[in-house]
């Protein structure tokens, strides 16, 4: 069977990285987190003290030091799922904080940023046999992409989501703060002038607002299905 290329993108904590690596678990293919590379390059600007005190970027700096951004993920056999690691440290983690997430889309929107990102993502892509997520990848890294997703919920739900996983890493978390920020990651990521969050003309929507993790992957398989009968 030909190997295609899966992109899944849609809004903040609507569970496109679940979806998405257990999709690639199922089928044999390679999992690429793009949200978890630029979660990757905010740590790295936190704590090298390159954001300004008033939370803006400092962006001369953090283009010289671009170079120093290494950014891998590595399998993790116990929970069957990829690690990300910067600069050869696990940071899986660290990248996950709301301190990161509120800092995030500030990063993202940076031009030099995204195309160095984009430029490693369709590296990682280039022989297909890859399920990829985050907010461009079927308008900017892969517009050819066989099989194309965009995930949306409502900013309720997705608060909740993020509350309850923060909670179940016992990390601290407060429900009006993770609210606000999705809202506020939603309008940065649809407004920015660099590859704003839309979803693709021949994109297919899923609204999971109401529904199970399981029924998600029964639905996602079915698309999968579907997509590789067409170039068969």
């Amino acid at each position: 069977m030909k190997k295609i290329t899966i992109a899944i993108d849609g809004f903040s904590s609507c569970g496109k990285s679940t979806m998405a690596k257990d999709l690639a678990k199922k089928i044999g293919y390679v999992y690429v987190d793009t949200g978890a590379m630029y979660r990757s390059v905010t740590l790295f600007a936190m704590q090298n003290n390159l954001f300004s005190k008033d939370g803006s970027v400092k962006t001369t700096e953090l283009e010289k030091r671009m170079k120093d951004i290494q950014i891998s993920f590595v399998f993790n056999n116990e929970t069957g799922r990829p690690d990300t690691y910067l600069n050869g440290e696990l940071v899986e983690k660290e990248i996950r904080t709301l301190e990161v997430s509120s800092h995030v889309s500030n990063i993202a929107t940076i031009p030099f940023v995204r195309e160095a990102m984009v430029a490693q993502q369709q590296r990682m892509g280039k022989d297909k046999g890859l399920v990829m997520d985050g907010r461009d990848i079927g308008t900017t890294v892969f517009p050819e992409a066989e099989l194309k997703i965009f995930v949306t919920a409502s900013p309720e739900v997705r608060a909740k989501r993020r509350f309850d996983e923060l909670n179940e890493k016992g990390m601290p978390a407060d429900f009006d703060d993770i609210f606000e920020n999705v809202k506020e990651r939603d309008y940065i990521d649809s407004h920015r002038e660099v590859s704003p969050l839309r979803k693709a003309n021949d994109a297919i929507e899923l609204d999971n607002s109401n529904m199970t993790i399981a029924e998600q992957s029964e639905w996602l398989m079915q698309k999968f299905t579907d997509a590789c009968k067409k170039i068969q």
